[in-house]
């Protein structure tokens, strides 16, 4: 049986939102767990494997999966009938891949640094800067609705993530805010707030 530990307004929240996007809310059991806050609430929940006491974190009978798109991938292969990934062979493989890689070693490392006030010449020798990753993907939701084309994709659902959890916290452009509205304008958003 496939078990996923969560906190309730953390990181994990896009990886239950993606089990109601899959149709599987009963193939999976959610088990709430506490975690340390940025404000000094909450603390290491003893029930909770992640070996760092993080959220999310998948079993599946004795292997395990952490990170956030590690797990999106892992679901999204796993039941493949709604289509929110892409199989391999699937033309577009790659790019939801990449923008799933993108997101966990770019953006969020970017957008944490950014609201964080965090700058430094090897910060954009290697990942470059903020401004450039809000570029890259008005460049590409300036033409199109969603990152792999006209459907919504795990890709959308992890990227769009923080524009959600930030609102107008976040820069953004009106490309960038248009797409995050259709991202949070799902069933599965609605399923999960209700909760």
């Amino acid at each position: 049986m496939l078990t996923l530990y969560h906190a309730p307004n953390s990181r994990s929240t896009s990886v239950v939102q993606l089990l109601h996007e899959l149709g599987i809310t009963d193939q999976v059991t959610v088990r709430e767990v506490t975690i340390p806050r940025q404000d000094g609430t909450g603390g290491r929940d003893p029930a909770n494997p992640h070996p760092e006491g993080k959220v999310p974190y998948l079993t599946d009978g004795t292997d395990h999966v952490r990170e956030r798109g590690a797990i999106i991938l892992y679901l999204a292969d796993r039941f493949p009938a709604e289509g929110i990934g892409r199989p391999v062979g699937d033309p577009q493989r790659g790019a939801l891949l990449s923008w799933l890689f993108w997101y966990q070693g770019v953006f969020e490392p970017l957008a944490i640094l950014h609201w964080a006030g965090i700058d430094h010449p090897a910060i954009a020798a290697s990942l470059r800067d903020f401004d450039t990753a809000i570029r890259r993907l008005d460049e590409v939701l300036s033409r199109q609705p969603y990152l792999l084309g006209a459907g919504f994709s795990a890709a959308d659902l992890l990227c769009a993530a923080p524009f959600a959890w930030f609102g107008d916290r976040l820069p953004a452009t009106p490309a960038i805010r248009d797409w995050a509205a259709r991202c949070q304008d799902r069933p599965s958003v609605r399923a999960v707030g209700e909760r």
